[in-house]
């Protein structure tokens, strides 16, 4: 069979029906195979950075597998940050690189760089050595990418063995189960000092989201009468809003009201964390010494905080287990954990006050709000890096487990726009909202062309301050800098000009009534939209802000 045909044929058996990538001359022959199909779809992308980021998008939104497909050495450097923005989220892709052949390898081919230059930012990263065992390669790699944890996996593939035809041979089955079952000896330990707790608290991570364990942490939260705080990657796992148990989000911005729920709880169940630094402010945070801490990787135990029970396992399999074992314990947490999570979000709120205004130029705060107001709550929203979002981790309320999508602890810029293009094409018949800056908005900015091009309906929302203004707010309170460094206030965009050159609409809105009336028309718009709002370059930062 003809190697590239084996390749595509191997991916559509494995439920993937989108290719992320650049094509190039290497390429062609996967390309050329795709296009004969209709059960599979190439995107282009204007550059490779956001290839990788455009299928993070898909996987975060939807759950399933996408692939990518680059030349080498530009493509795959290009497609590292990606890479590892997804291995650190463990997030499952198949990134395919095209090799330089085997008999000129070493010898400076184009593009050009020895295959194991990848092995840091991929969960596993494998070559293709001999065309026959392609299929076999590509199966392999699959399931390791969605094995728990998931993550990237890059199958480096020669640029000759693709016009191969050969004899592939069959692939096995392979399993996608890392662990099997919960030690009860733990489970039993864990349920004991949860049960026994009078003020429990609950810290959940992107594992829960991951393994789909949304349901079972709920009824955890309802058994154990336990408020949550979530990471990162663990907002959305349970919807936030007036109503529920979700305290709010552990990051650099935490209100002191947050970080004291967690301090002065008596336990602590952590799930699907890892307790990065990044959330726990390089460990600083204060957790309970009485802490069940699940996760899949044994490497996270006792890194930053030493569990009194450490349960490595899949999220949704210890919640199950530690609900069993506490249907035969009394708990002694009392019914206040909804009224504990309300004093947080209220104490957060209440801190925001001075920071909600009505004219221009608007806050991020004013800004986010009013887009929460705006749009549909089942609205899947990506989330770009940059200072509002960390504003966005106190004000935006996130709706679903798969229904907000940030960077974790890479924390890259650039992403909130590919990864909107990426969860557009998983779920097209949904709603998607892009949130970025101006600054990231700008390291991708070519990708609004590739929303024209492939008809990607989304809406993006640029909130425009012309500042890198987290770089210029540090370079002027401790460095001998002035204010606005790194601003290019004297430089302007016009991003509804940028937006209409480009073939997309797009309008202008300066006041949180503005964002309100016209982000609804644009979310009804089966196109691509831009929302240029203005928001104020000398507002507060939110971790100087909500530190105070």
């Amino acid at each position: 069979m003809d190697v590239s045909r084996g390749v595509i044929e191997r991916l559509v058996e494995n439920g993937v029906d989108t290719v992320f990538g650049v094509p190039g001359t290497q390429t062609l022959p996967l390309n050329e195979t795709i296009e004969t199909r209709d059960d599979i779809r190439f995107v282009m992308a204007r550059h490779e950075t956001a290839v990788s980021h455009q299928a993070w998008g898909y996987a975060e939104t939807s759950g399933r597998l996408a692939a990518t497909a680059v030349v080498p050495g530009p493509g795959d450097m290009n497609a590292m940050n990606g890479l590892k923005n997804a291995f650190n989220d463990c997030t499952p892709l198949l990134h395919l690189g095209v090799e330089t052949e085997p008999e000129i390898r070493g010898g400076d081919g184009i593009h050009e760089t020895p295959p194991d230059t990848y092995d840091t930012v991929v969960k596993d990263n494998v070559l293709v050595e001999h065309p026959e065992s392609t299929a076999v390669v590509l199966e392999e790699a699959i399931a390791t990418a969605e094995t728990p944890p998931k993550g990237p996996v890059r199958v480096g593939i020669p640029k000759n063995f693709l016009t191969m035809d050969v004899p592939l041979a069959t692939p096995a089955t392979y399993s996608r189960e890392s662990l099997a079952g919960v030690a009860d000896r733990d489970v039993a330990a864990a349920a004991d000092l949860l049960a026994a707790a009078e003020r429990p608290v609950i810290v959940a991570g992107g594992g829960v989201r991951a393994a789909d364990a949304s349901d079972e942490l709920r009824r955890i939260v309802d058994r154990l009468g336990a408020p949550v705080v979530t990471t990162y990657k663990g907002k959305g796992v349970l919807p936030d809003g007036p109503d529920g148990y979700v305290a709010g989000t552990l990051a650099g911005s935490a209100a002191p009201e947050l970080l004291a729920c967690l301090a002065d709880a008596d336990a602590a169940l952590a799930v699907g964390t890892d307790f990065d630094a990044v959330a726990t402010r390089s460990w600083s945070v204060d957790v309970p010494d009485s802490l069940v801490h699940v996760t899949l990787e044994s490497a996270d135990l006792g890194t930053g905080y030493e569990p009194t029970v450490g349960i490595v396992a899949d999220a949704a399999v210890a919640l199950s287990a530690l609900e069993s074992a506490l249907d035969n314990r009394t708990v002694a947490a009392g019914d206040d954990a909804l009224e504990r999570a309300s004093e947080v979000r209220q104490a957060t709120s209440d801190r925001l006050a001075d920071l909600r205004t009505e004219s221009p130029p608007i806050t991020s705060v004013s800004a986010l709000e009013a887009v929460r107001k705006a749009i549909p709550q089942e609205t899947i929203v990506t989330v770009d890096a940059g200072g509002f979002r960390v504003w966005g981790l106190n004000v935006f309320e996130a709706a679903g487990p798969r229904s907000y999508v940030n960077p974790g602890s890479w924390a890259t810029m650039g992403t909130g726009l590919p990864s909107g293009i990426g969860a557009q094409l998983a779920n097209p018949d949904d709603d998607v909202v892009v949130l970025t800056g101006d600054g990231g908005l700008m390291m991708c900015v070519h990708e609004l062309h590739t929303a024209v091009a492939e008809d990607v309906p989304l809406t993006v929302v640029v909130f425009v301050n012309e500042d890198y203004a987290i770089i210029s707010d540090d370079a002027d309170r401790n460095y001998d800098l002035e204010a606005s460094e790194y601003g290019w206030a004297d430089a302007p965009i016009d991003f509804v000009g940028l937006a209409d050159s480009l073939g997309l609409r797009a309008e202008r809105a300066a006041t949180p009534a503005e964002i309100q009336s016209r982000l609804a028309t644009a979310i009804d718009a089966d196109e691509p939209v831009v929302l240029a709002v203005p928001t104020d370059p000398r507002e507060p930062q939110a971790s100087d802000w909500m530190r105070d």
